[in-house]
């Protein structure tokens, strides 16, 4: 699901959707994380997993076994017809969860940049002013 980072720009024809809510299982939720995926695979029981699905597959069980990965709805940034902008968050229980959550941190995101935007122009106008 497409949905809006800030839905206040939901109504704005020039604004497109950021960010996308998804649900993975566990084993996909697993599979996302590509540094616990290469620990794992160096094991001798794993060593074939990246070229026999049964291998992955085993290794993508015990990955959820052994760490106590759980699936449900994650989110990420994402423009529609491009790739991720981020790594997916969660897992939340239901989509409305995941959802809040990815506007709720959009919203401390645009507050960063607001104040970044703020310190550049006390910067702008210092210089101006400095050689003037």
């Amino acid at each position: 699901m497409q949905a809006y980072s800030n839905p206040a720009r939901a109504n704005n024809p020039y604004s497109l959707p950021d960010v996308e809510v998804f649900q993975l299982t566990a084993a996909e939720a697993a599979a996302q994380d590509e540094d616990l995926v290469w620990e794992y695979s160096k094991r001798p029981e794993f060593r074939l997993a990246s070229m026999n699905s049964r291998a992955r597959k085993a290794m993508l069980d015990a990955i959820v076994e052994e760490e106590g990965i759980t699936g449900g709805w994650f989110w990420w940034t994402c423009l529609p017809g491009c790739l991720p902008d981020s790594c997916a968050f969660g897992p939340f229980e239901t989509r409305e969860l995941a959802l809040a959550d990815a506007q709720e941190n959009q919203e401390d995101a645009d507050e960063d940049d607001n104040k970044e935007d703020e310190d550049e122009q006390k910067r702008t106008r210092h210089y101006v002013n400095f050689t003037q």
